[in-house]
């Protein structure tokens, strides 16, 4: 029966010109009218692109957010500032909040008042103003002429000139970003909210359910999703954080739907996608799998075994570790599915053959030799030469730079030296610095990065050439014959950045002379010094190269293939992507339908298994039945897919349907298609979402939540309902 329905469904798509597959494009909202809402209006978009993107009237722009310059999304979903995210998202808010007393990571948290809501710890909220296209200024004073290095700092010249004219005056922030790998440039004008608060979350039970285990997984059956708040002055404008402040009023928030969805039904994903690669080259691609993505794994592989061995063994440094494990799991699992998929999917020969058929192109016609004929022997040579150094930089930024929390803070308090060099004007700066010391060591045990620092170091020493390691490394070799833990137990021993407390003893009685001479000190500025001095310098004349041969490539592209509508690359600005909800079958037998449900959260339950663990709340609710309105045929829905284009940064993002009403909460990829970043796979590439009647059952049902709620505008067969 099945079959017959896909049938059904396949010839229906080819009559309505309704695609099957998943659909590409991380499109620019201001773009949208003239590029994509033909396509929309067939696919079942019922609003009008006004609707989308105005920068005059009230639109649906108005309730997308940028979180903390681009780290996720998050929607508006009620007329007082309440936003919707991921649990992921909102987790160290969540984690800074929660002690052994107060464990909030393990029993979530839902603010009954709105005094009850908590600090985030600095997340902030960045709703769009406008997008404008300043590629014609940005480049009025570049030519051909110039070097790399002299064509990068004119245009960044005028990144600050444009900036500064659209934010003055104003409590705007803006930034101009490059697209087209430099040849188009975008003006992004943002209000901007610091005062955001953590207002409910579910139980990271529910919030992380699969753990590591289902992570970019379908089958999913995860509540992922936290909810924030924000706050402005009483003139709806930013304002610093203050009890003062009262719920800031957006120009737009979303209903929500409580239809459901179901096969075929439109979708529509805004947010703010972090970074992909689509026009990467095979030569880069080739890297990735031979040097980088390995070692990014290995390292990451051996911090998260150190961090889970402590964290097993005390609450205390689970809660600790908690967000740090989480983030640095979270990609390396990304980086081992990516290499798997580059390979499964061969993209390599993929992008072999695009820039065979670029190159016959280029070379069939002489102005066209001459503009774009070099590009790639351009490109591939200077991967050969960044080929020969990138394992050194990955390890760098890794093992060092992210290795070990004394390490990492030495390094970021090489400002003292100068600080300290200055006696007479030292107290203020200093007094700055130790106002930032409890948040610094907040997440801090002692043993914990010890065990990382000696692993990182003997990595280090291990598998970079000698010859290209810092001096710091041969200084271990010979004055501790090689001996890392007896390095770093000296380091612990007598570094003020081996605790809060010597670091603040040292504050009250600063010296230039006992800075100097700290080993935590000496070690990561040793590193850091040897890098910015030997490597810095090639790498930024390679990359020189690389970019200015990509400019080329994809300018020739665009060229080369005008019927098409190209879309740029991901850079944490608001893009569009529609699609449909879909099934897909990913290999030989295996068939995934579109939507789960909660009866496959507790197929998956296992006590014994901390990614698994149902609460008890949840099973009594499921033996009940107990599903209000959010329910559908005796059954309640989890998660749905659908063939939208995301990537990170679009974590939280809202999934909307063809009458720009919340149907869902978008929060991860597919296995199958972790190869997307760099090369869209249409047959099989899927955004995962948590249903929002999922959410709104959590909240209410799980979490007796409902007066956040009842701040929500329901929406059921074209009605507006209550929850009771």
């Amino acid at each position: 029966m099945k079959k017959i329905l896909i049938s059904v469904l396949v010839l229906a798509g080819l009559l309505l010109n309704l695609p099957l597959r998943a659909d590409e494009g991380m499109w620019l909202p201001l773009l949208v009218k003239r590029l994509n809402y033909e396509q929309m209006k067939k696919m079942g978009c019922k609003l009008t692109a006004d609707e989308i993107y105005n920068i005059n009237n009230s639109s649906l722009k108005d309730a997308v957010v940028m979180l903390s310059g681009g780290s996720c999304s998050a929607e508006a979903i009620s007329a007082e500032g309440l936003l919707l995210t991921n649990h992921h998202c909102g987790y160290e808010a969540i984690q800074t909040n929660s002690s052994v007393g107060n464990d909030y990571l393990t029993n979530g948290f839902y603010a009954k008042t709105r005094a009850d809501e908590l600090p985030t710890g600095g997340i902030t909220a960045s709703f769009l103003v406008r997008i404008e296209d300043v590629t014609a200024r940005v480049l009025a004073e570049v030519n051909s002429g110039m070097s790399e290095s002299e064509r990068t700092a004119k245009v960044r010249q005028m990144y600050k000139t444009i900036e500064t004219e659209a934010t003055t005056g104003t409590n705007y922030n803006a930034s101009v970003k490059s697209f087209f790998n430099g040849n188009e440039y975008y003006l992004f004008v943002y209000e901007t909210f610091t005062d955001v608060r953590l207002v409910g979350a579910p139980p990271e039970s529910v919030g992380k359910f699969g753990g590591d285990t289902d992570n970019w997984m379908w089958p999913r059956h995860t509540g992922d999703f936290c909810m924030l708040r924000v706050y402005a002055g009483k003139d709806n404008k930013p304002a610093a954080p203050s009890p003062e402040n009262v719920p800031y009023k957006p120009k737009h928030f979303l209903p929500i739907s409580l239809d459901g969805v179901k096969e075929g039904d439109f979708t529509m994903v805004m947010g703010y996608p972090g970074t992909t690669d689509r026009y990467l080259t095979s030569y880069g691609v080739q890297m990735a799998l031979d040097l980088s993505n390995p070692a990014v794994v290995k390292i990451r592989d051996k911090k998260l075994k150190l961090m889970k061995e402590d964290m097993d063994a005390s609450t205390e440094i689970r809660i600790k570790y908690a967000s740090t494990y989480a983030q640095t799991a979270n990609y390396w699992k990304y980086f081992i599915g990516q290499s798997e998929q580059l390979k499964n999917n061969n993209v390599v020969q993929k992008k072999k053959d695009l820039e065979t058929k670029f190159q016959t192109w280029a070379g069939a016609d002489p102005t066209r030799q001459a503009k774009y004929g070099s590009a790639l022997a351009e490109i591939e040579k200077a991967y050969q030469d960044l080929r020969k150094i990138t394992l050194n930089r990955t390890y760098l930024n890794e093992a060092v730079l992210q290795g070990a929390a004394v390490g990492s803070i030495a390094m970021q308090m090489s400002q003292l030296k100068d600080i300290l060099a200055d006696s007479a004007n030292a107290a203020g700066p200093l007094a700055e610095v130790k106002a930032e010391v409890a948040a610094m060591y907040k997440d801090y045990n002692e043993p914990t990065d010890r065990k990382l620092m000696e692993a990182m170091i003997a990595m280090v020493m291990a598998d970079i050439p000698k010859e290209m390691q810092a001096p710091i490394f041969d200084t271990i070799r010979i004055k501790w014959n090689g001996n890392v833990k007896a390095f770093v137990d000296d380091v612990y021993a007598r570094s003020i950045f081996a605790s809060a407390a010597k670091f603040n003893a040292f504050l009250d009685k600063p010296s230039l002379v006992v800075f100097e001479s700290d080993p935590a000190a000496k070690f990561s500025s040793g590193v850091l010094d040897h890098y910015m001095k030997t490597f810095r310098p090639v790498i930024t004349e390679i990359q020189g190269r690389i970019e200015r041969g990509n400019r080329a490539f994809v300018a020739g592209l665009r060229e080369m293939m005008p019927e098409k509508k190209f879309y740029p690359n991901a850079n944490s600005t608001m893009r569009l992507t529609y699609g449909s909800v879909q099934e897909y079958d990913p290999r030989d037998a295996v068939e995934y339908e579109e939507y789960t449900t909660i009866k496959g959260v507790m197929e998956k339950e296992d006590p014994t298994n901390p990614e698994f663990v149902v609460p008890a709340r949840l099973k009594e609710l499921y033996k009940a039945g107990d599903y209000g309105i959010y329910g559908e045929n005796g059954s309640l829905n989890t998660c749905f897919i659908s063939t939208n284009d995301i990537t990170g940064g679009n974590s939280g993002s809202m999934v909307v349907n063809g009458k720009g009403q919340l149907i869902g909460c978008a929060f991860d990829g597919n296995w199958e298609a972790m190869s997307g970043d760099i090369f869209f796979e249409d047959k099989i590439q899927r955004t995962i979402s948590v249903d929002i009647r999922y959410v709104l059952f959590l909240i209410d049902k799980l979490g007796g939540a409902g007066h956040l709620v009842d701040e929500m505008k329901l929406m059921k067969k074209g009605k507006e309902v209550k929850r009771s």
